[in-house]
Formats: structure tokens, C-alpha cells, sequence
């Protein structure tokens, strides 16, 4: 299944026969900054996800093959007139595009329940309270209809529905004729969540009670500055750094909390890092550099990296026993 908001589209129905796709998303990186494009004919489908620097995801799918990343991107960059796609472009907001890019990711936390021991209503308000950044996805009796809905730390972003107009939309009249219908004709759930974590509650922000020193901030805020001469200076990256390391911390913030771009407790820019989370400088270390050593490997410029952090392990090197970490 295709999963991209639909509400609405800049620009729908254009046959790919008549369209240079590269060229076509950097139009409209600079002319809506960020958005995807879904992709749809009777054989394949398929979705690419972009902000104003990046292609941040895709996805592609046919009767043999289901794939995500940069494979799919590239198929479907490619597709020319192969698939017969029917092109619709759709501009979605800078803060929720991650959300969507990242939605392959999504992981089964329950699987086929059942009405007979669970209603969507009382689920909705379950995955609400739990701070659920994922969806719901709905089947609704025989499998005729169907229906999905999306949460962003227990907030409804919207759903799509079989039913309807198969857009992403917040109607809560969709919900609650999805609600009725599964009363009705019985159903089954899956929760699928995108492994992000719960966001901290201001409460929780303001109680904080593990102050970080100054000196764990200037080996991380040195180690990436170091790191990003690295890359920006490698010719096999082309790709914008900061646009890299947010994408590598959306991947390890189920591991590390503070690493979730909407708790917004972790910033690097220009060079320089704000931190208001509440961790310990172990975890904080250990969650930065296990990012830095996955995204330098994954870019193929590990070592060069590691060669250019002479002088930084000497200078830290008893917090990094302390901390038990290795480059």
C-alpha cells in the first residue's frame, strides 16, 4: 500500500510519457519546498518524498516486487513511460514530511485484532494516550472497505479512507463513519508504529534534572563540526550534511529519545549544538556517535573521518573510556 497524504495536490494526473521526473522535482522543490509525488497505474505504484535539498525517501511497488529507500527512488526516476504512471504532485508541510518519508519504516506493534475483543474507537483513544507516532490501519468486514488513520505523538494528522475520497484528510466524520462501520460489520486493526519516541510533556522538559557539562557539548559540537568538514569536502557525497544527520536521527530515535526531531531536544547548526533534553552525558555522547560512526560508514568516508579525529580522541580521551566509546 501506497501511503501519502492526498488532501491536496498541486498538480494531478500528468502522464510520466511526457515528463522528465529529475527535472520535474526540482521545479517543485524550489517552487513548494517540500511534498511527494505518488505514482499510479494498473501495474505498479509507487511514492517519492522531497524537501527543498533532498529526495528523502521512496517507495515502488508491482505484482513482483516491494521496495523503499533509494532503490525505489531510482526505479521510479527512471520509469519513463514503462509503467504508464499517472503523475500527482501534493505539497505537504516542512514539519510533517519526515513523518511521511519515514512511514516505511513503520513496525507492527499489534497485529489483527479483532472487534470481538477490541473496538477503534476505544483503540483510537488508546494509541491517543500512549503518544502513538505511527497509524491504524483498518480493515473493515469482508476486507471490501478499508480505511487508515495517521497520529503524530497521539494527535490525529489525518486518515485515508476506501470509503471516500481515498484522501488524506482530519474529518472527523471519516473517523467516526469508520468507528460505526467496524461496529457495524466487525473488523480487524493493525497499529503500526514509525519508530519514533514519545515526546517529552513540558512538564517533563522543565523538571529536568540532569544538567550536561560543557564539557561533553564541545566534544560532540567539535566531533560534528569535524564530521562535517568530512563530508562536505568528500566528492561522493552530494547530499546536504544537515539534511543526512536529521534522516540518521530519525533512524536511531528509537534508541535514543533526544535524538526525535519533533521532541526538538537535540539541534545542530552552524556548527554548534543546543541540547535541552534530560539524559545522561553517557547516553547523549553514545547516542551522537554511534550516529556519526553509522552515517560516516554508510558513506563510505569512515576512515577518512576517523583520520581527522586525531587530536579530538587525544583531547577526550578520558571521557570516552569513561563513557566506553570507540572509534
Amino acid at each position: 500500500m501506497v501511503i501519502i497524504p492526498r488532501e491536496k495536490p498541486v498538480v494531478e494526473n500528468l502522464n510520466i510519457y511526457y515528463l522528465n521526473i529529475k527535472k520535474l522535482l526540482e521545479h517543485y522543490q524550489g517552487e513548494i519546498g517540500s511534498g511527494g509525488v505518488y505514482f499510479k497505474s494498473h501495474a505498479a505504484e509507487g511514492a517519492i518524498f522531497f524537501d527543498k535539498d533532498d529526495l528523502l525517501n521512496g517507495y515502488f511497488r508491482d505484482k513482483s516486487i516491494e521496495i523503499s529507500g533509494t532503490e525505489a527512488i531510482e526505479r521510479l526516476l527512471d520509469a519513463g513511460g514503462k509503467y504508464n504512471f499517472n503523475v500527482t504532485i501534493y505539497q505537504i508541510p516542512e514539519d510533517e514530511v519526515y513523518f511521511w518519508a519515514s512511514i516505511y519504516s513503520a513496525e507492527k506493534i499489534y497485529k489483527d485484532l479483532s472487534t470481538e475483543f477490541t473496538d477503534l474507537e476505544g483503540l483510537i483513544k488508546k494509541m491517543s494516550s500512549e503518544k502513538l507516532t505511527g497509524y491504524i490501519d483498518v480493515s473493515i468486514g469482508d476486507d471490501k472497505e478499508a480505511g487508515v488513520i495517521f497520529m503524530i505523538n497521539g494527535r490525529i494528522l489525518g486518515g485515508s479512507y476506501s470509503s471516500g475520497n481515498d484522501k488524506a484528510t482530519p474529518n472527523k466524520e471519516n473517523q467516526q463513519y469508520l468507528i460505526q462501520k467496524t461496529k457495524k460489520k466487525g473488523g480487524t486493526f493493525n497499529v503500526c508504529r514509525i519508530p519514533l519516541p514519545k515526546l517529552k510533556t513540558e512538564d517533563q522538559a522543565n523538571n529536568s534534572n540532569q544538567d550536561n557539562s560543557e564539557n561533553t557539548l564541545d566534544m560532540l559540537e567539535e566531533l560534528l563540526a569535524t564530521f562535517e568538514s568530512v563530508v562536505l569536502s568528500s566528492k561522493k557525497v552530494r547530499k546536504d550534511f544537515n539534511k543526512l544527520l536529521k534522516q540518521k536521527f530519525v533512524e536511531n530515535a528509537d534508541k535514543y529519545a533526544f535524538l526525535d526531531p519533533f521532541a526538538g531536544e537535540f539541534e545542530y547548526s552552524s556548527r554548534g549544538i543546543s541540547f535541552v533534553g534530560d539524559v545522561s552525558d553517557k547516553d547523549l555522547a553514545n547516542g551522537i556517535i554511534d550516529s556519526v560512526k553509522e552515517m560516516a560508514q554508510e558513506l563510505g568516508i569512515l576512515p577518512r573521518l576517523v583520520g581527522g579525529l586525531g587530536s579530538w580522541s587525544e583531547t577526550y580521551a578520558e571521557e570516552l573510556k569513561t563513557f566506553g566509546i570507540e572509534f
